[in-house]
Order: structure tokens, then sequence, then C-alpha cells
């Protein structure tokens, strides 16, 4: 049997080498601050930090949202104008002018034209779309063209709200949200469908 060495996972090698260096970005930061990065508190915090981001609040740019996509073809929705809402789907994401975080929650409504996706399936797209630097107005919109190219509906409604902890941070009222909406197919021809989904969307959100 003929011997030989067994080369390194390279994108596991990647994903080290990426680490390692924001562990260092890291500890640069805190030094910058005036910080001691030799006291019992901080002594993990590079890494911890490091994987968190890697891991959870930057692991949308290492994956494809098309992989966790699994649609369906149901014939009774052909020739029908009913709706489909998946509502309260919890989003967070970084916003990309001060770093920290805004989070709430996005629904989704959208008209059939014979395809259809899992409830469980909205809620990873969103995830792996806000686990990326964002500004709300933009990841609205983003959702909504993901979602209008892999379901070809007739029509797409996506409302996303969220607290933004920057200008909580310096300041303003703790109960201001913004909300955001985006509209494809026939809600953006139609008025009557959106005041519709509208009322769906309204009675059906969590307290």
């Amino acid at each position: 049997m003929r011997g030989y060495v067994q080369e390194p996972n390279q994108e596991l090698g990647e994903e080290f080498k990426r680490r390692q260096l924001v562990r260092k970005l890291v500890e640069e930061f805190l030094k910058a601050i005036g910080e001691d990065l030799s006291r019992e508190g901080l002594r993990e915090t590079p890494d911890r930090v490091a994987r968190m981001w890697l891991e959870e609040l930057a692991s949308g740019y290492f994956v494809d949202p098309a992989a966790y996509v699994k649609t369906f073809e149901v014939e009774e929705y052909e020739g029908r104008e009913g709706f489909v809402a998946v509502t309260n789907i919890p989003t967070r994401s970084i916003c990309e002018h001060h770093l920290l975080p805004f989070f709430g929650y996005t629904h989704v409504v959208y008209i059939p034209s014979g395809k259809v996706m899992g409830f469980s399936k909205f809620a990873r797209v969103i995830k792996v779309l806000s686990s990326r630097l964002q500004i709300q107005e933009r990841l609205t919109e983003q959702v909504a063209d993901f979602l209008n190219e892999v379901l070809s509906p007739k029509g797409l409604l996506v409302v996303m709200e969220a607290l933004h902890t920057c200008a909580l941070i310096r300041g303003v009222e703790e109960s201001m949200t913004m909300t955001t909406v985006a509209l494809r197919g026939a809600f953006r021809e139609q008025r009557e469908l959106v005041n519709l989904a509208l009322q769906i969307v309204s009675s059906s959100k969590i307290p």
C-alpha cells in the first residue's frame, strides 16, 4: 500500500486564518482604547469576539441563502389569488454605520403562482441575509428580491420592523422602531391588496 500525507482541509485552514486575523484586530482595538488585555475579564475576549462574528454575526458572508431553499409545486394555487403569510420571523443584524445591532421581526405575505416554501426556510434565508453588515432598508429589499426570485409569486410583500440600538444608546426613545416595506408584483399595482396584506400582518403581530 502506497503511503500518503493527507492535505489539510483548505476551507478549514482559511477559517482558522480568518479567525486568527480577527482575533488579532480585536486585541489591537482593545489596546487602542486603553484596555489591559492581561486582566482576567479580557483574556479570552478577542477569541470570543472573533468566534461570535465569524460564526454568527457575519456568517452570512460565507453562506449562500439558496442552500436553504426547497420549494414545492402546489397545483391548488394555480389560478387562485389566495395569500400565504409567514409572520413574526425573528430578525437581527448589525448596522454598518456604528457596528451595533438592530433587531425585530420580518413579515412576508405572498400570492403563490404554484410554488411555495416551508415556514422554516423563510427564517433561514433571512438569517443568512441579515448575518452581514446591513442597513434595514437594504436588507428588506434583499429579502424581497431573493424570495421573489425563488418563489416567482404573483405578488410579494415584505415588512420589517426593528429597534436600532445605535439610536437607543445615543438617547432616542426606547419605544421607537423603524418599519420598512418592499413590494413586488401585484402588490405594486393594486393598493387594495397591500391594505389587505398589511391587515393580515397587523393582526398576527406578537403583542
